[in-house]
Formats: C-alpha cells, structure tokens, sequence
C-alpha cells in the first residue's frame, strides 16, 4: 500500500480529521477546501479515493476541536529562535507526540484545550507558531519540496497527549486578542481586574483538586530565589485563604516545608538530583526537559549543572543523543534476561473489574494497571471492588496510605448488603504509605490505595517501575492522584509508561486511557469512556 495512504487511513483511525495537500506542499490541491474537515471525519472511502486520484498527496492533519490536538510548531532553524524564550513560554517540557521537520524543526503536539479558544497564529514568540481551530498541519511521512520527509520522533499516541501549560496559554491568549482572531470577550491581565474566578482567563489556579501543587510551586519559585522566610509565608498564607476551598493554614506551611526541603538537597547535591534524573529517562533528554524538572534556572545553575553533564559523560553514564545539541541519552548495560518463549505462560488472568472493564481488557501476569483520579472520584471506592471481585479466587494484598482500621471497617460495611463483613477476611490489608516495592508480593494481586508523590513528580516513574521488578506471576493495581482536565496523573507521561491498562477517573465518569491487551481485536477500548454513580460511597451503578 501507499506508504501516505497507510499514514492518513492510520492517523483516521486515531480520530485524527485528514486532508491531502499538494505533493512536496503544505497547500491543499486546487479546488479542494479543508474547511468541511473541521465538522467532520472524512470516510476511508473518501482518503482512498485521493490517494487514488494523486498517489503523491501529502498527509495535512486538520487541528482543533474535532481531533482534539493542538500543535505548537517550533522553527528551531530560525536565526532568531530562542530555546530559553521557547521554555519560557512553552513551560515544562514533558514527552508529548513529536514530528522532526525537514529543516530540523518540530512540531509538538497537546491535547486541545476545552475552556479556551485558540485558532492558529504566527510568532507567538520568535520560531514558535501554533495551530488550533481552523488550521492543519503536514504530518508525517510527508515530504518538503527537495523530498526530505517529516519524522515522528515521539510517535502519535492520545494517551500521552498533554495540556497546554498556563504560561502558554497566556501568551497565546494575548497574541490571539492581538490579531482578533479569538473572537470571546477578553480582559488583559492586570492588577485590577484579577481574581481567582475571572472566567475570560484561559487558566485559573488554586483551585479544588490543584492547590497542592499550585501552593507548592509558588512556594518552590519564592524559595528558589532566595526571598525571605517570613515574606514567603506571608505569600503562602494569603494564597492559601484564597484558594477555593481555602487551604487549611498547617497544610500550607508544610508546603514552605516542602519547599525548603528540596531547596537545601538541591544546594547540596546537584549532581545526584541529576544522575537520578538520568536514572528515570529510558529514552533521549534535552537540556532545557532537564532545567525545567530540576528547577535549574540561574546562570550559575546552569553552568553546574553543564559541569555535571559532561562529567558523566565522560565516566560513559550519558552519551549525545545523534546530532541535536543539548540532547543526550543514558547508556543502559543491563544482563540479558533471555525469555524462554517454549515455557513462557501467556494464559491471561482472571480478574474482574467494576463497570465491566474486564469485558474489553484482559489482565495478564506481571501487569501494571494505574488509576489515576481526581480527588473524591472514586479511586478508593474502585480499588476496594477490585478487591472484594476477586479476592476468592486469588490472594489480594491491599496497601492503604491513608485508612486506619477504623475507617476502613466503615467503609466495607456499606458494601455489606452486597458482602457480609466477615468475607473481607479473605483480603490482607496494610498499613504502608511508601516502599511500596520492599512489601508487593510477586504472584498475589497487590492493590496500592495511593502512590503518594508530593514534589519532583517525574520521579513516579521509578517508583512504579521497581513494583514492575518486584512482579512475577502477580500484578499490581496502583492508584495516583491526577488533576481536573486531564486524563493523565501527576508525573504525565512517566506514569504510564509502564502500565498495560491506565484508567482514568473523574467524578462520575472513567476513561480507558491505554489498553494494551483487547479481549477482542474487533473492539478497541482505547479512549472508551463510561459514566457511573456511586452510591453509599462503595457501590458503582452505570
């Protein structure tokens, strides 16, 4: 098949909108007009009749709400491109779905915000344009005018699509009300008209469900540079009664706690908080993914922490990563562990999961599943039937962080009309709030009611991937707190890397975010979503 055809049949698959675009152009054939495609998908019928027509098409993808991506396009070539402007706009650099261009650009894709409205734009700063409602992009295997192809260097995955940092979101939302194309009331941002419900700015902060990490990020930047103990707290203090709910004022102090805490194991040590950064990348980092995560942000910062890159690269822990400058890749010498295919065990497990998950995704040995929910959506109330589901089939282990026996016997005796108290026997519980991997056992299912990160969130990777170690024949059911708005939680695209089934949890409402294995090969559950109540706090009902 046409290798450009396959691409655009793929990317429909996807839920991507497609439209051919004239060979080696980004210009749409004469007398073609994208503009339906942004109502609506076109049929295969439709993508395999252009392909017909010219086998030569280039691949657009149409951008906004109907495929639900928004693209940041970044002319690194440019003379006046900036990679500290574009970090400074862009905010912090997580894996995301990236195209390489032919003139060595990239396109970066996100998901497409839901409150707010941008089209496409120009120089939101120097080399960085975007697109958003009424724009396409090329799309790979594309190619340019002297037949050099557009590349996916992280490939198309909706999973790890992530949301447009609020810093962004500013700057874009200024350049949009410049060029009148975002058409919405707007207010500019000044002193006198902020407030924390202003619904015309494009984010808002301290909300329920971020002002954990919205506090400690104030308290973090204030900290890092260096400003007084007391101004600090007064800061924190006022931001914590204005969160909505207001913050309890000894939560907020161990924030600042928090805060310092970090900022003395950072003066420290530079050099381990990088080697354990390097430790967590299974694949390429930049300079800029590194600064960012790390908080690195002064002159002298930076210039240690160079010291530090090229120390371990010397000592053969790093290497450059092909020819990007600023990129470099960990070098993994790890012992073979040759799998014997003629005893391999590929028989799935049986486990059953509320809302009928199991009925579109199988469970096999040795797998990570993440609930990732908002706060009050229900992870507790979901791991607890996973639990009472198939504890008297198979040995369940659950850890809790946050439960006390006597909140717990409360809560399984609202479950009693559906089991009596006394078959919870059958299922250990736990005490353990960290470690997680020192306690799992390898062949029982080991359900983890939470993974508790409060800082330094890109960590959560590894900590998920030393349970991975721990697993034999066993599985391990590990819920994480996540933010309102997005289907990914805290630590983004680390937190799923590992994981076979990722659930994602709202009030009311759980996506299937990743599945790996299908029950049926017809039925790809993958973005499904289902909306359920929860009655008595224990009970799920469709």
């Amino acid at each position: 098949m046409n290798n450009l055809l396959e691409a655009a049949l793929q990317y429909r698959s996807m839920g991507l909108s497609v439209i051919p675009l004239s060979p080696k152009s980004k210009i749409p054939p004469k007398g073609f007009s994208p503009i339906p495609y942004r109502e609506r998908i076109a049929t295969e019928d439709e993508i395999r009749q252009w392909w017909k027509d010219e086998p030569n098409y280039n691949v657009g993808i149409v951008t906004g709400k109907l495929s639900g991506v928004f693209v940041i396009d970044l002319d690194k070539y440019a003379d006046d491109y900036s990679e500290e402007s574009a970090q400074n706009i862009i905010g912090d650099s997580i894996v995301c779905p990236t195209v390489e261009t032919p003139r060595k650009g990239q396109h970066l894709y996100y998901s497409y915000p839901e409150n707010f409205n941008p089209t496409i734009g120009a120089r939101v700063a120097p080399g960085i344009d975007f697109r958003g409602e009424g724009g396409y992009i090329l799309a790979p295997p594309s190619v340019n005018e002297k037949n050099i192809p557009y590349k996916w260097v992280i490939t198309f995955d909706r999973a790890i699509l992530p949301a447009l940092s609020a810093s962004f979101l500013k700057e874009a939302s200024n350049r949009i009300n410049t060029n009148t194309l975002y058409k919405e009331p707007y207010i500019p941002y000044n002193s006198e008209n902020f407030n924390l419900t202003n619904p015309y700015i494009p984010y808002k902060i301290l909300q329920k469900g971020k002002r954990d990490s919205d506090l400690f990020t104030v308290a973090n930047a204030l900290i890092k540079n260096k400003l007084d103990l007391d101004f600090t707290r007064q800061v924190i203090g006022i931001l914590a009664q204005n969160c909505n709910p207001p913050f309890p004022e000894g939560e907020a102090e161990t924030k600042i706690k928090s805060a310092l805490d970090r900022a003395k194991r950072h003066e420290r040590n530079l050099t381990d908080e990088i080697r354990e950064f390097v430790s967590l990348h299974e694949g390429y980092f930049d300079l800029t993914s590194l600064y960012t995560t790390l908080q690195i942000l002064t002159s002298q910062e930076k210039n240690n922490a160079g010291v530090v890159i090229n120390r371990l690269c010397k000592e053969g822990v790093i290497r450059k990563y092909g020819n990007k400058r600023g990129c470099y890749e960990p070098v993994i010498e790890q012992e073979e562990n040759i799998i014997d295919l003629t005893t391999a065990d590929n028989t799935c497990l049986v486990i059953k999961y509320p809302l009928g998950v199991h009925e579109l995704v199988k469970t096999m040995p040795k797998n990570i599943i993440i609930v990732a929910g908002e706060s009050n959506a229900g992870k507790t109330a979901l791991l607890l039937n996973i639990a009472a589901k198939n504890m008297l089939d198979h040995e369940v282990i659950y850890f809790t962080s946050e439960m006390g026996g006597a909140e717990l016997k409360e809560r399984l005796q609202n479950f009693t009309e559906k089991l009596p108290m006394q078959m919870w026997s059958h299922c250990k519980f736990i005490e353990r709030a960290s470690d997680f991997d020192v306690a799992v056992r390898p062949d029982a299912i080991n359900i983890i009611d939470f993974l508790e990160v409060h800082d330094e969130f890109y960590k959560i990777g590894g900590l998920i991937k030393k349970i991975f170690d721990k697993l034999n024949k066993g599985i391990a059911i590990i819920a994480i707190q996540k933010n309102p708005g997005r289907d990914d939680g805290l630590g983004g695209q680390r937190s799923i890397e590992k994981a076979r089934l990722y659930i994602s949890m709202s009030p009311g409402k759980i996506k299937i975010v990743k599945a790996k294995n299908w029950v049926s090969g017809l039925m790809n559950p993958n973005g499904l979503c289902k909306n359920y109540k929860l009655i008595k706090g224990m009970i799920f009902k469709e």
